[in-house]
């Protein structure tokens, strides 16, 4: 049922029920992951923690997905992946739940732990899945499964901010994804799902290239790029005269840019060997649109600008982890957890540190961190191609 072929014109591209399995699955994880940085928002306004404080909830997210990326190389030799994928459905609905019916800081902090640990292990396992089916069109497959993390990711703030503006409250929005995933289990939970290819048997006891390495911490960079967004970008949008409520929901302009952006990578990368070209094409984009958001003390200048940020943040993960695996000489398991602890590490860090130079420094001075990361991410991305070709 499943064919690879080394020569990624002549693999045939299906959409079969593991993929619409993956990519809705997909959609319902990023529902609530990008719920979760506006709540922080509207969770710090009911409790009136610091801005470090709000860094410590991302920074527990974090190490829960590092644990996650530690880990999920084990699990992959002891459980399936259809075991895998809705175990950690369930876990992940558990800390969903902890995170909106925690109560206090103590009992919210432990549902970002849990859902940062189980999400995370969610989410590795449908790249799995995805790059167990797709082979060398992995890149297309990842690039189309993030459009419909980048519709959740619009719908989820315009959601959170029309329920808690209603008489049933923020907290109602994270009860959504279980119910799709419900109907999903209901539907899939017999399907099932392709096992890793036959090549990765014979090379799976090595390291990884540095060529890996350095696209791993690339995507990490990438995906640190976007949560500084996520958690600060409605902090940012309060200067700006916004309150608490329209600064959450405005950020779906990032979110809008993200969708946007995919759609372009989507149709972009329907012809192999595009992925390093759009990628240094997006972090431009990012770059520009950072700035302006940055720069401005206007509400729709800053709303552009986050809109531009999301079109340049669309492809950086899809397609950096896409680089990564395809690097990892058949050791795609290896390399797609150490990518996931790589990027627990990194995401966690940045936000975190973000929030401490804002307390100290003020939000605007903080956020010189942002330019930092796009830089490094260029380099990042210039070695680890370089790095490929000449041992390739």
């Amino acid at each position: 049922m499943y064919r690879y072929t080394e020569d990624p014109e002549r693999t045939v591209f299906v959409r079969d029920a593991p993929t619409v399995l993956s990519y809705a699955t997909l959609g319902c994880f990023t529902f609530w992951l990008y719920a979760f940085g506006p709540a922080l928002t509207l969770l710090r306004a009911e409790l009136g923690f610091s801005y470090t404080l709000l860094g410590v909830y991302e920074v527990l997210w974090a190490a829960g997905a590092a644990l996650a990326g530690a880990g999920f190389a084990g699990l992959t030799r002891r459980l399936s992946r259809t075991a895998l994928l809705w175990g950690s459905a369930l876990a992940t609905t558990a800390g969903a739940g902890l995170f909106t019916l925690g109560g206090g800081v103590p009992g919210t902090l432990l549902g970002a732990a849990v859902f940062g640990l189980a999400g995370t292990t969610l989410l590795t396992v449908l790249q799995a899945v995805l790059s167990d089916r797709h082979g060398s069109r992995r890149d297309q497959a990842l690039t189309e499964a993030n459009i419909g993390a980048g519709a959740s990711a619009v719908l989820a703030p315009l959601v959170l901010g029309a329920l808690a503006a209603s008489a049933l409250g923020w907290r109602a929005t994270f009860a959504l994804p279980v119910l799709v995933l419900a109907v999903l289990y209901l539907r899939y939970r017999r399907e099932p799902l392709p096992a890793a290819p036959p090549r990765h048997a014979a090379t799976a006891g090595g390291g990884l290239p540095a060529a890996c390495w350095l696209l791993a911490v690339l995507t990490a960079a990438g995906t640190a790029i976007e949560f500084c967004l996520v958690y600060f970008g409605p902090q940012m949008l309060l200067r700006t005269g916004l309150s608490a409520a329209t600064a959450s929901t405005a950020l779906s302009a990032n979110y809008l840019g993200i969708l946007s952006g995919r759609l372009l990578g989507a149709r972009l990368t329907r012809r192999p060997g595009r992925a390093a070209t759009v990628l240094y094409a997006s972090l431009a984009v990012t770059g520009a649109g950072f700035a302006l958001f940055w720069l401005t003390g206007r509400p729709v200048l800053a709303v552009l600008g986050l809109f531009a940020c999301g079109v340049g943040i669309a492809n950086l993960y899809p397609l950096g982890l896409a680089l990564t695996l395809d690097a990892a000489a058949g050791r795609e398991d290896r390399a797609n957890a150490r990518t996931q602890l790589i990027a627990g590490l990194v995401s966690g860090a940045s936000p975190y540190l973000l929030g401490a130079l804002a307390d100290r420094h003020g939000l605007v001075a903080a956020f010189a961190l942002e330019p930092a990361l796009i830089g490094l991410s260029v380099l990042l991305l210039w070695a680890g191609l370089r790095t490929r070709h000449r041992h390739g």
